[in-house]
C-alpha cells in the first residue's frame, strides 16, 4: 500500500503563485510516473501535467508556460510550481503515482487539495 500526502493548496490571487507538494511513502520499490491532475466544480478531473522517472514532462495546453513539474527521487516527492494563476485554475488538485511495490504496478492517487484563485 502506497499513501500521498497532499499540502501547499489554498487562497492566491489571479496573477500570484503557489506551490503544491507530494509525499508518498509506503511499499515503494520504484516510482513511474508522477504527476497532478484537477477537478473543478461541475468538470471532469482533467491532466495538469506528468513527469516520468526520467525527468520528461508533459503538460494540459491550458497550463503551458505557467506551471512546471519537479520531483525528488531520494524524497519520493512530486511538486508543482503554479505561477501567473488565473480564476480559471481553481479546483481541487489530485497527485498521482505509478508505483512498482514490488508485488505489482499500480496507480495511487492522492485526497486532493483546494487551490482557490480570486480575480
Amino acid at each position: 500500500q502506497v499513501q500521498l500526502v497532499e499540502s501547499g493548496g489554498g487562497l492566491v490571487q489571479a496573477g500570484g503563485s503557489l506551490r503544491l507538494s507530494c509525499v508518498a511513502s509506503g511499499s515503494i520499490y520504484s516510482m513511474n510516473v508522477m504527476g497532478w491532475f484537477r477537478q473543478a466544480p461541475g468538470k471532469q478531473r482533467e491532466l495538469v501535467g506528468v513527469i516520468t522517472s526520467g525527468g520528461s514532462t508533459n503538460y494540459a495546453d491550458s497550463v503551458k508556460g505557467r506551471f512546471t513539474i519537479s520531483r525528488d527521487n531520494s524524497k519520493n516527492t512530486v511538486y508543482l510550481q503554479m505561477n501567473t494563476v488565473k480564476p480559471e485554475d481553481t479546483a481541487v488538485y489530485y497527485c498521482y503515482v505509478n508505483v512498482n511495490t514490488g508485488r505489482g504496478v499500480y496507480d495511487y492517487w492522492g485526497q486532493g487539495t483546494q487551490v482557490t484563485v480570486s480575480s
